[in-house]
């Protein structure tokens, strides 16, 4: 079978889908008018189908035409709550925005299931196309889990795959992955500072809690670059911080809240305790108290070293050499993806998107109003999911 080919003859029907949904970007585990776009985007193939109970979820399972293990292949579904400014004609006005590019994973796992329902004559074994609500802090992945996902073939699979796109660091349709670590745990830091408020004029009569909050906020990062080793890094960064109404008073309590990304058990473990441990102290110097809380959301993304192998190999032979670029180290954003190949060996490519022409060092990234994604990976990207599933089910069959 050469998918390569048959994805190229469907460029003209992913581009229509893949602008299609990015009109009607949808946050969060409900996405009825996603759900429903996938749902006619598959309706006709030989898949059995099934919809979540508790999020817009499409599990489809394709059946090869002899029995064999079960391949499953992932695409996320949600957009952002990003108001997106590239300009473009097919561009979002909802206020939400598919600014991570998780209308083109939807598109190409579309694409994959159309392709090997074509060659299903081939197939030794069945291949469970995973399309995903809530990847964006949401959990989606855990929920589908909850719900069954990996027994939709009535065996849980042999591999799975996901596929992310990048509008910033990679040339435009290069993949690339790398065993082991790919992608960070992310956890968030909450920390609420209760003092005493007063007159801006006298705070020796109050108890300033933006003074220990602010002195928290570096105290944090200082520990953190005296406490890792920078082989094994851990990225702290207060995206939200808030007190006060007035400038000449001084309030009751301060808040802000740190997204807290690492990449071993061993750095999750030692900042959960430390971060929270360091907020303590500091209010106790500046005698106040605090609530801090450390909550975990995904674990590190750790590619199966084989699988990374068998995936690189697969990109070179279908592709080219030149379409594939192995991924010198992690990256630091973070995927629920994680908990997929926590339970079955597998693996997360990256693939470069930039805009035709634009430098992919310049590029606005993933989840910037600006960011754009080009087109033209959406057949090489289906190619490569198909591919992955059918050469890894004929791997198997050959032995």
């Amino acid at each position: 079978m050469n998918l390569r080919d048959d994805a190229r003859a469907l460029s003209g029907d992913l581009v229509q889908l893949r602008r299609t949904l990015h009109r009607i970007p949808e946050v969060g585990l409900n996405l009825p008018r996603t759900q429903e776009t996938v749902l006619a985007a598959l309706d006709g193939l030989p898949l059995e189908i099934s919809t979540g109970s508790g999020l817009s979820s499409v599990t489809a399972v394709l059946r090869g035409s002899r029995p064999g293990p079960t391949v499953l292949l992932r695409g996320d579904m949600d957009g952002l709550p990003v108001a997106e400014r590239t300009g473009l004609d097919f561009a979002s006005d909802t206020g939400r925005m598919h600014a991570c590019g998780h209308d083109l994973h939807t598109t190409m796992l579309t694409g994959a299931a159309k392709l090997l329902s074509a060659h299903r004559d081939q197939l030794a074994g069945d291949v469970v196309f995973m399309f995903q609500p809530g990847e964006e802090g949401y959990d989606g992945a855990g929920q589908m889990l909850a719900e069954g996902v990996l027994d939709a073939s009535g065996r849980k699979p042999d591999a799975a795959y996901a596929i992310h796109v990048m509008s910033a660091g990679l040339d435009s349709g290069v993949f690339g992955t790398r065993g082991g670590p790919a992608l960070a745990a992310s956890n968030v830091l909450r920390v609420t500072v209760k003092g005493a408020g007063g007159h801006g004029s006298m705070p020796h009569r109050a108890k300033d809690p933006v003074q220990a909050a602010c002195a928290m906020v570096t105290a944090l990062q200082a520990w953190i670059t005296r406490t890792f080793d920078i082989f094994d890094p851990v990225v702290l960064t207060v995206g939200t911080f808030h007190a006060g109404t007035a400038q000449n008073v001084i309030p009751d309590n301060a808040v802000f809240h740190a997204t807290v990304r690492s990449f071993s058990p061993a750095a999750q473990a030692t900042v959960k305790d430390g971060t929270v441990e360091v907020c303590r102290g500091i209010a106790h110097a500046f005698g106040v108290t605090v609530d801090a809380e450390f909550v975990e959301q995904y674990p590190v993304t750790v590619n199966d070293h084989a699988e990374a192998d068998f995936a690189a190999n697969a990109v070179r032979e279908a592709l080219g050499e030149e379409f594939y670029a192995p991924m010198k180290q992690p990256l630091h954003g973070s995927e629920d993806f994680s908990r997929v190949i926590a339970e079955v060996p597998g693996v997360m490519l990256t693939l470069g998107s930039p805009p035709p022409g634009a430098d992919p060092e310049r590029s606005p990234n993933n989840h910037s109003p600006l960011a754009v994604f080009d087109d033209a990976v959406l057949p090489d990207g289906a190619a490569v999911y198909a591919e992955l599933a059918a050469r890894r089910l004929s791997k198997a069959a050959a032995h």
